[in-house]
Order: C-alpha cells, then sequence, then structure tokens
C-alpha cells in the first residue's frame, strides 16, 4: 500500500480498469492461506462451529458493504492518505505479531 501511494500516478487510466489476472491469483491465494489459518485455529478451540461460522460471516458482510459504500463516496479524493495510514497499519501489525512471536519463542 505505501507503494502504490508513493508511486508517480502517470498510469491513471490503468488504475481504474482493474487487477490484473496475476494480482488476482496473488490475492486469490493470500485470501486462501488466512482461510486456511482460521479454520486450522477452529480445529484447536472449543467452539460451536455454526455460531462462528454465521457470525463471522454475517460480520464480514455487513463491515464490507458499509466499508465498499464508504470507499466509494470518499475514496478518490482520500485515496493517497487512505493507502499511507493502511500501509502503516498493515506494518504495524505485522510487527506486533512479529514481536509477540519472537518474545514467547
Amino acid at each position: 500500500m505505501l507503494w502504490e501511494a508513493f508511486r508517480p500516478d502517470d498510469d491513471d487510466a490503468d488504475a481504474a480498469s482493474g487487477l490484473s489476472a496475476r494480482e488476482i491469483v496473488l490475492l486469490a491465494l493470500a485470501t486462501s492461506i488466512d482461510a486456511l489459518a482460521v479454520g486450522l485455529s477452529f480445529a484447536f478451540l472449543d467452539v460451536p462451529l455454526w455460531i462462528a461460522v454465521v457470525s463471522i460471516g454475517l460480520v464480514t458482510f455487513a463491515l464490507s458493504f458499509v466499508a465498499v459504500l464508504i470507499g466509494h463516496r470518499i475514496g478518490t479524493r482520500w485515496r493517497k492518505p487512505a493507502e499511507i495510514i493502511g500501509g502503516i497499519v498493515l506494518i504495524g501489525i505485522g510487527t506486533q505479531i512479529l514481536i509477540e512471536h519472537l518474545v514467547a519463542g
């Protein structure tokens, strides 16, 4: 996200055309790995599966729906600052997870 935020906007027409096939495959792979991690963690938790699945599905749908509406309304105006903040947040989350795993091990 940070890379995209600081990259020159020479090809705005390409950005509006959508994702490339390579990007879609990489996003699908990342999503599948995330889903695998959640599925494996459910195997070790004593949680009723159907409650967890329905709860996760409803919350994900509601938050995604709201995010798309908000993104559509303010996305073009606040695109660059949002990419910078999002990139910093993702780096922070990754750093926190790395530190937690290094300290625990």
